[in-house]
């Protein structure tokens, strides 16, 4: 049999990455499969309101207080707040690498342009910045996906330009220009792949910042209003957290499973990308 790579090897013997997988595999499977384990729609109103966790066989995890199931609820909800979060971070990435990586590799006033507008957006605060954009473009789910990447790009910018300026003068890359590589080769092929680790390990940050903002926007009565999201469930019974405290609970269970799971995958990455850590595991 072939041998895993070292990092891979040095991650699946990793504590941490397997209770993060462990969290995150099953959770993805769910919500990928989410017509066949709750067909009901989760706008559908199936039973009595305010159905407790175990009340009903039926529904397991009760019902809200317009009667729609939690099940289906949490699994939909599910589904929308990770394509939420994993859209925006790939468009963000996109952003991020390719502001970072043109600004860290030419210099000069290019280099100065591109660190100046990364600068505007990180003085204005991210979570403020985020709802305008949304208040101002209309809550659609596409306009939510663009608004979190508009807010979360500049730190992935930041990391790229980083690399690429530490990379530039090294001799593989001194040996690529000798050989007549053009700028963009250089860039794409021979630099991006040294310098990809760091973008590796903050990008289940940002996918895990973003399901908080989604949630934070779905809250606040900023979320799309034709989509169910765990954000959206936790403001439809925020008014009974007295009477029906789990119709907040549970949503916010899942969010802070999928949260620290994310959080656990990033610190396992991590010590797998260390060179040290990956000695000392092998």
């Amino acid at each position: 049999m072939p041998k895993l790579p070292r990092s891979l090897k040095a991650l699946l013997l990793n504590p941490t990455g397997i209770v993060g997988l462990a969290i995150l595999v099953p959770l993805i499977a769910v919500v990928l499969v989410a017509g066949l384990i709750a067909p009901t729609s989760p706008f559908e109103m199936v039973a009595q309101p305010l159905l407790w966790p175990g009340q009903n066989a039926v529904y397991p995890l009760g019902t809200d207080a317009l009667g729609r199931d939690l099940v289906s609820g949490l699994i939909y909800g599910g589904r929308v707040s990770l394509t939420i979060a994993l859209a925006s971070t790939a468009i963000s990435l996109i952003i991020g690498i390719t502001i970072g990586a043109v600004g860290g590799y030419f210099g000069g006033w290019i280099d100065d342009t591109m660190n100046r507008v990364t600068a505007f957006f990180q003085t204005i605060p991210p979570f403020l910045f985020l709802i305008v954009l949304v208040a101002v473009l209309q809550p659609t789910l596409s306009k939510i996906v663009m608004s979190i990447a508009i807010v979360s790009w500049p730190t992935i910018a930041r990391i790229v330009r980083a690399e690429f300026r530490s990379q530039k003068e090294r001799e593989y890359v001194l040996a690529a220009r000798s050989l007549g590589y053009s700028q963009t080769r250089i860039i794409v092929q021979e630099i991006l792949p040294n310098a990809i680790a760091p973008v590796i390990i903050t990008t289940s940050v940002i996918v895990a910042t973003a399901i908080l903002n989604e949630s934070a926007l779905s809250f606040l009565g900023l979320g799309d209003p034709n989509v169910i999201s765990w954000g959206s469930m936790i403001g439809a019974g925020r008014q009974m957290l007295r009477t029906g405290w789990y119709l907040t609970a549970l949503p916010g269970v899942a969010i802070l499973l999928t949260v620290l799971a994310l959080n656990l995958l990033g610190e396992a990455i991590n010590d797998a990308l260390n060179p040290r850590m990956v000695e000392d595991r092998s």
